[in-house]
């Protein structure tokens, strides 16, 4: 069933934010920050895959997910629904089933065999694809998958996700410089401002999540 009346987008944000936090996704630990994979530190952690291990709360963020993108893009704007792998893979197929489109996945690389392909699934030339992922950061690793998408001969020109790191500036520019629009549920200052209503972690926690989201840069430089 494809939703078409739900909460304005303020509120789809601060409840997105409060099931993240009763899931348990969201980890703020200023005392001793997060290391990733790119070997830079945070005292902020999302775990958005977790979603999918809670089916009340992963159908309703399917059917926010789902009605932002149609208001935003347009009700008949796409033919396809394209799941980054892995995280977006779940998200992508909760998310055709609601519009009754068409479902692909992109892979980060070739397979290396059979048709060494990255797009599982049919995707034809001319049609219109949207991209579904769990977060994003900076953007850059939505670019592949696009660029993987349009190689086939379709389009994409917008990308849904659950959550948007909402901290660095030129993310948004550098997806809009390759002609991709972003929408997104909720960011980390939701997640701040519902976690200080709710009382979920310390003050000091939340003051140190507050200077790095603020400054991430800085903060890195004053905490490396």
């Amino acid at each position: 069933m494809i939703p078409t009346s739900y909460p304005d987008p303020k509120e789809m944000a601060r409840l997105t934010a409060r099931m993240l936090l009763e899931i348990k996704a969201v980890h703020f630990n200023a005392a001793e920050p997060f290391t990733f994979a790119s070997g830079l530190k945070a005292p902020t952690y999302i775990d958005c895959r977790k979603l999918i291990s809670f089916p009340r709360i992963r159908s309703t963020l399917m059917d926010f997910l789902t009605v932002t993108v149609m208001r935003n893009a347009g009700f008949e704007a796409f033919e396809n629904i394209a799941g980054g792998e892995t995280a977006g893979i779940p998200f992508a197929a909760l998310v055709a089933e609601r519009m009754a489109l068409p479902m692909t996945y992109v892979r980060k690389k070739p397979k290396g065999y059979g048709r060494n392909a990255r797009i599982e699934g049919a995707m034809s030339e001319g049609q219109r694809v949207l991209l579904v992922e769990d977060l994003t950061t900076d953007g850059g690793s939505k670019l592949s998958f696009v660029d993987a998408i349009r190689e086939t001969g379709a389009t994409c020109a917008h990308t849904a996700v659950i959550f948007y790191y909402g901290i660095f500036p030129q993310t948004e520019k550098t997806l809009g410089d390759h002609g991709i629009t972003l929408h997104h549920l909720c960011t980390w200052w939701d997640v701040l401002a519902e976690a200080r209503e709710q009382g979920v972690f310390d003050d000091a926690t939340l003051a140190g999540v507050e200077a790095f989201l603020t400054d991430p840069h800085g903060w890195r430089a004053a905490n490396s």
